[in-house]
């Protein structure tokens, strides 16, 4: 690709495949650029930026209070992050892990009330976990279906049922007096609290073994993608469609399939906020969002399973300390305008790492050189 500019033209030429020790230094040199204009964009709004990053890593990582509520908050964006992978990684694009993820704490606060302290504690969170995965899987088949069998855009069709899925959500506590509403709380809805049973073994403090579930997936998801016959067929279709087709896969069942894990993957997710963290369906406390920054996170860490755990860390630990930050004066909005600097500093540089502008001097009207500038 090139473009003209007077006596100059600009071409963007593909890079070779960079060495390992440039594909190190390229995020580390665009995470400390982020951090640099972070810097400015503090100094510029009157604060200090030694005093805000210095309160940032303490109030994210400093401590156990602070160190097991990032990981809490981790814990849903790794789940939401490799629901991002998994899809991406074919190159078809689920924008829906927010509503699957909420349709996973819907079904899974579902299936906590009706099971009770019927069965025992474990069946019961296994059962719960089950149905918040199943519930994202066939939610994200709503989309899935059309994708693979009419060709439909999977963008519109994802994005728009996380519209969908908060709508159910919100009439389930707001709007009706369903079996998830507690009916004792007219003035202020809010759901019906699972069984004490029910609730996910504690680690240390708050922090729930759901940590330790995402690691897990993440764990098998790498597994899947790089040493079975769906992971193989899933980048071979990535990469190129038609020839999947020629070698005789059935590229519509690999499209339902991801999508499907997928869902379930960001349902799993919603089932372990509500039998880690909430107990109960309160859309007012649900963690809404973490299906868009698991989109986040996934870019940031190259669709790489594994990388996600540390990017999705990275950016709990700014929603963790934003708090702290609003103690000093700081506005929250900073802690979200850092993330989306450290986001745009990561795919630039992942763009001129891979891509290389080359300027040429272009002949001037009567075919000679250009003079010099």
């Amino acid at each position: 690709m090139s473009l003209s500019l007077g006596s100059r033209r600009l071409t963007v030429e593909s890079r070779q495949v960079p060495s390992r020790m440039v594909r190190f230094l390229a995020p580390t040199f665009s995470v400390a650029l982020a951090f640099v204009i972070g810097a400015l964009i503090l100094l510029a709004t009157g604060q200090d930026p030694l005093l805000a990053y210095t309160e940032m890593i303490r109030k994210g990582f400093v401590g156990r209070l602070a160190l097991t509520g990032t990981l809490i908050i981790a814990t849903p964006l790794i789940f939401t992050g490799l629901a991002a992978v998994v899809s991406f990684r074919m190159k078809v694009w689920n924008i829906g892990a927010e509503g699957q993820f909420i349709l996973g704490a819907v079904a899974s606060s579902g299936v906590g009330l009706w099971v009770g302290d019927q069965v025992g504690g474990p069946l019961g969170i296994v059962l719960m976990l089950v149905a918040g995965a199943l519930a994202g899987a066939l939610f994200a088949a709503l989309a899935a279906l059309p994708r693979a069998y009419l060709n439909t855009d999977e963008v519109i069709s994802t994005l728009m049922l996380n519209f969908v899925a908060l709508g159910i959500m919100n009439y389930l506590i707001f709007s009706s007096f369903s079996f998830w509403r507690d009916p004792g709380r007219a003035t202020f809805p809010v759901g019906k609290f699972v069984e004490d049973v029910l609730f996910l073994p504690r680690l240390v403090g708050r922090l729930h073994v759901g940590l330790i579930i995402a690691l897990a997936f993440a764990a098998i998801i790498w597994w899947a993608l790089r040493y079975t016959k769906w992971g193989f067929e899933v980048m071979v279709t990535g990469d190129s469609p038609r020839a999947a087709l020629y070698s005789g896969m059935r590229v519509d069942r690999k499209i339902l399939s991801v999508l499907m894990v997928s869902g379930a993957l960001a349902g799993l997710g919603g089932g372990i906020e509500v039998g880690g963290v909430l107990h109960n369906l309160d859309p007012r406390a649900l963690s809404l969002g973490v299906g868009f920054t698991g989109i986040v996170v996934a870019a940031l860490a190259r669709l790489s399973p594994f990388g996600v755990i540390p990017v999705a860390i990275l950016v709990a630990s700014f929603s963790n300390a934003a708090p702290g930050l609003q103690v000093l004066g700081i506005p929250s909005e900073i802690v979200i305008l850092l993330e989306g600097i450290l986001f745009l500093c990561i795919v630039a540089g992942e763009w001129f790492l891979r891509n290389a502008i080359r300027v040429e001097r272009t002949a001037g009207p009567a075919g000679a050189e250009a003079p010099a500038s």
